[in-house]
C-alpha cells in the first residue's frame, strides 16, 4: 500500500487470482449443457454421467477444510502455481481420454486445482486491502464471479454443438496454461508461510471415504438392487466414515473442521438452510438440460440459452440482496428469496411434452433470483451469530456442508428421476413416445420432490431466522465497533 493506493504488484496479483477463480467457477458449470451428449457418446446411464458434475462439488467440499492449512503452510505462489498445474493436467486428460473413467479422473483433477482458489482470493484481498475498503473490493470480485455461471452453460452448449464436447476441455486446458504462465510471471506473496503447521490428514481420508462412499452407493442404486453389495457396502462405508469423521473433529484439540460451532442454534439453522438450497439447486442444473435436449429435442446451445437468464438473475439478486440485507436485515430478504425459489421450482414441475420452452427460462430466473436472496443473507446472518473467534471455523463448516449438499443433491434427484421414469414406462407399454412420456413424468416428480425440499427450507427460514438486525449492516457496524472497543479501549463508544 503506497499513499493509500495499492501497488502495481498487488493489483496484478488480485487480477490474476480473480481471473483464475473466474475460470474455476466457469469450469464448474460449463459441462452441464454437454452432459446429455457425453452420456450418449459413452453409452452410460444418466446416474453415472452426472458424476462429472457431482464430483466437482464433492472434491471442492473436501478441499475447503484443507484451505486453512494450505494458506498457512504454503505461500500464495506455491498454492496457485501447483493448483493451476493440476487443473491443466486434468483438462488435458479429459480432452484426450477415450473412456468415461479417464474423463472423470481429469474432471477430479480440475476440481482439486480450483477448490482452494476462492478462499485464497478472499485471504489475499483481506491481506492487501484496509478494513474500510474490503467490502467494495469483495463486492467487485463477487460481481466478476457471478458472470462465470452465466456464460459457462451457454458457451459449453455452443461448443458441444459446433465442435463436440471435447472442445470444452481443450479450451479449459488453454485457459489453464495461460493462468499458470500468468501466476509464474505476475503473482506475488503477501504473507509468510509457517513451516511448522501440521494438519490431520487422517480426517481428510475419512471425509473422502465417508462422502465418496455414500455417493457411490447412491449412484449404484440404478444398476443394482438395494440389497446388492455394490450398493449397501459403499453406503455403509460412507456412513461409518462420516460418523468417525464427526466424532474425531469433536474430540481433537485442533480439528480439521471445527464442528463445535454447530452448538450455536442460529448458525446451525443457517447452515441447514444453505445446504437445502444447494441440494435443490444443483439437481435442477443436471435434470433440466436432460429434459430440454433428450425429451424435447433442442440443441445443447439452446439448452444453455434457456438457462442463461437465470444466472444473470442470481447475479442481480446478489447485488441488490446485499443492499436489502443492510437496510432490512436477513429475515425479510431470506423469506422473500425462499418463496421465490419455491414458486419457480413448482412452476418448473409443470413442464410437459408441449410446454412453451421459455417457460423453463422464466421459472429458472425466478429460482435463481430466490437463490441469490437466500444464500448470501442467510450465510451472513448465521456467521454474525458466532463469536469473532469462531468466524473462520464457521465459514469452513458452512462452505463444506454447502458443497457436500450440492454434490449429493444431483445424484439423489437423478436417481428419483430414473425410478419414476421406470415406473411410468412400465404402465405405458407400447404407447407412442412411451420413453419420452415416461422421462418427462420422471422429471415432473423429481421437481416436485425438489419443491418439497424448497418448502421445508422456506418454513425453516420463517420459523428459525429471528431478530430484526441479525446479519444486517447495522448489526455488523455494532460488531465492528465492539471489536474496536476491545482493541483500542473504552474511548470508542456506541451511541
Amino acid at each position: 500500500m503506497v499513499n493509500g493506493k495499492l501497488s502495481h504488484a498487488a493489483l496484478t496479483s488480485i487480477a490474476i487470482l480473480t481471473i483464475i477463480t473466474f475460470v474455476g467457477n466457469f469450469t464448474q458449470l460449463q459441462l452441464t449443457s454437454a452432459l446429455p451428449t457425453i452420456i450418449s457418446d459413452f453409452h452410460i446411464s444418466v446416474t453415472t454421467g452426472q458424476w462429472l458434475t457431482s464430483v466437482f462439488q464433492l472434491v471442492m467440499g473436501v478441499m475447503v477444510p484443507l484451505t486453512a492449512f494450505f494458506t498457512k503452510r504454503f505461500s500464495t505462489r506455491q498454492i496457485v502455481i501447483t493448483s493451476m498445474a493440476v487443473f491443466t493436467l486434468g483438462s488435458i486428460i479429459s480432452w484426450l481420454s477415450q473412456s468415461f473413467i479417464l474423463v472423470l479422473f481429469g474432471r477430479t483433477l480440475e476440481a482439486i486445482g480450483t477448490g482452494v482458489m476462492w478462499p485464497v482470493l478472499q485471504i489475499t484481498v483481506f491481506s492487501i486491502y484496509p478494513l474500510a475498503k474490503r467490502g467494495v473490493a469483495m463486492g467487485t470480485v463477487g460481481i466478476a464471479m457471478s458472470v462465470a455461471p452465466a456464460i459457462g452453460p451457454t458457451l459449453g452448449g455452443w461448443q458441444t454443438d459446433f465442435s463436440g464436447w471435447r472442445s470444452i476441455f481443450l479450451l479449459l486446458a488453454v485457459l489453464g496454461i495461460a493462468c499458470l504462465v500468468g501466476s509464474v510471471l505476475g503473482l506475488r506473496n503477501f504473507s509468510e508461510p509457517d513451516k511448522h503447521i501440521n494438519t490431520d490428514f487422517f480426517s481428510v481420508g475419512l471425509s473422502i471415504f465417508g462422502f465418496g462412499g455414500l455417493m457411490f452407493g447412491f449412484t449404484n442404486i440404478e444398476s443394482y438392487a438395494i440389497t446388492s453389495v455394490m450398493t449397501w457396502l459403499p453406503m455403509l462405508i460412507g456412513l461409518v466414515g462420516i460418523v468417525w469423521f464427526v466424532i474425531r473433529q469433536l474430540h481433537k484439540t485442533n480439528p480439521l473442521l471445527n464442528l463445535g460451532v454447530l452448538k450455536n442454534k442460529r448458525f446451525t439453522i443457517g447452515t441447514i438452510c444453505a445446504a437445502l438450497s444447494f441440494f435443490a439447486f444443483s439437481s435442477i442444473m443436471v435434470i433440466m438440460p436432460l429434459y430440454i435436449q433428450t425429451d424435447r429435442g433442442f440443441s445443447a446451445t439452446m439448452s444453455g440459452l434457456i438457462m442463461l437468464p437465470g444466472a444473470f438473475g442470481m447475479a442481480i439478486a446478489q447485488f441488490f440482496g446485499g443492499r436489502a440485507l443492510d437496510r432490512f436485515g436477513a429475515r425479510p430478504v431470506a423469506i422473500t428469496g425462499s418463496w421465490l425459489l419455491l414458486l419457480g421450482t413448482v412452476g418448473m414441475s409443470l413442464v410437459s411434452l408441449d410446454t412453451w420452452i421459455w417457460w423453463i427460462s422464466i421459472c429458472q430466473f425466478l429460482r435463481q433470483v430466490g437463490m441469490g436472496f437466500v444464500l448470501m443473507p442467510i450465510t451472513t446472518w448465521s456467521l454474525n451469530c458466532l463469536e469473532n473467534t469462531e468466524l473462520s471455523a464457521g465459514s469452513a463448516v458452512t462452505n463444506t456442508v454447502r458443497q457436500i449438499a450440492g454434490a449429493v443433491g444431483a445424484p439423489v434427484l437423478v436417481i428419483l428421476l430414473e425410478v419414476f421414469t421406470t415406473m411410468r414406462r412400465n404402465t405405458l407399454a407400447d404407447a407412442d413416445n412411451a420413453q419420452v412420456l415416461a422421462s418427462i413424468f420422471g422429471v415432473q416428480w423429481a421437481l416436485r420432490v425438489s419443491s418439497v425440499i424448497c418448502l421445508a427450507m422456506a418454513l425453516l427460514i420463517y420459523f428459525g431466522v429471528k431478530g430484526d438486525g441479525a446479519g444486517s449492516g447495522r448489526d455488523m457496524t455494532r460488531r465492528a465497533l465492539h471489536r474496536m472497543h476491545i482493541v483500542h479501549g473504552p474511548s470508542i463508544h456506541m451511541h
